[in-house]
């Protein structure tokens, strides 16, 4: 809260706070994490196109379904903002809401990136991070969130009252504008909350704020993705670098990231389909 609380606790306070909790999607409940399809499909897969994300940039490429890529730290401990489309559809894209409650506050191997309603159904499922050994610090913080938004321009003038339009925000709607032949107001509509990759972040103890802190990512540490259906990719380079210290700055260390795209070999995928739409079909209507 920006001010101390204005309410006197009552006197049954301690016992209201002292309620157990409830986990609201058990890992039982979900579609289960098919481990050896996945490792499976990871064996011998073929590198079929890598691209350099330059720093302070963005660029978007598209993954086939049952392909995989990697978002890879080539340079140094450099954070990306990932945005996923449906390549067909740019209004089916990632919905990070949804992704937080069904998983965690932070994606690692197992995780899935699920669509907005009404598809609403797995875009990628995380199949290698090198990262994972890091868990939660004694600062609760994780790496790779689905937290954070984005940093933007918006929220920079406001607080700033100057103009930066290298955020990632803004190098996400340049990116996706060119690979779609859209325009830039007509991009940024589609520009969503991200997977903040390589971020480190959590929230403070005492205040529930949103911190982050210096990413532990060195070069050759990366995270792989399998895509669950056809998908159109948005990645930046944040201009904060390791946002160990910002998020919008001229001045942070920042390096480029590396996306590798891999094709499995066919043998491996018998048997499996992209995702389908969600079976949901009461279109909202009562009786």
């Amino acid at each position: 809260m920006a001010i101390p609380a204005q309410n006197p606790a009552p006197a049954d306070a301690a016992a209201r706070r002292a309620v157990e909790p409830v986990t609201v999607y058990t890992l039982d409940k979900l579609p289960p994490y098919d481990q050896n399809f996945y490792e499976t499909v990871r064996r011998n897969m073929t590198l079929v196109d890598t691209l350099i994300v330059p720093t302070r940039d963005a660029k978007a490429f598209e993954v086939p379904a049952g392909h995989l890529f990697r978002i890879v730290n080539t340079e140094g401990p450099q954070v990306g903002d990932l945005n996923l489309w449906n390549t067909n559809d740019l209004t089916e894209r990632f919905y990070s809401g949804k992704t937080r409650a069904l998983h965690a506050t932070h994606v690692s191997t197992g995780d899935r990136l699920w669509s907005n309603f009404p598809r609403f159904r797995p875009m990628a499922t995380v199949t290698y991070d090198t990262l994972d050994w890091y868990g939660f610090d004694e600062y609760g913080a994780g790496v790779h969130d689905v937290i954070g938004t984005r940093c933007d321009p918006y929220t920079q003038h406001m607080l700033s009252g100057q103009d930066y339009n290298y955020c990632c925000h803004s190098t996400l709607t340049r990116a996706l504008a060119a690979a779609k032949g859209l325009s830039l107001d007509e991009a940024e509509t589609h520009v969503h909350d991200v997977v903040n990759v390589f971020m480190c972040t959590g929230y403070t103890r005492d205040t529930n704020e949103y911190f982050m802190k210096a990413s532990p990512a060195r070069p050759g540490d990366f995270i792989e993705l399998f895509a669950e259906i056809d998908l159109l990719a948005g990645l930046s380079t944040c201009p904060g670098g390791d946002c160990g210290a910002g998020h919008s700055s001229d001045t942070a260390p920042c390096w480029p990231i590396t996306v590798e795209i891999y094709r499995p070999q066919e043998e491996s995928l018998a048997g499996w389909q992209p995702a389908p739409s969600n079976g949901y079909g009461g279109g909202n209507a009562v009786g």
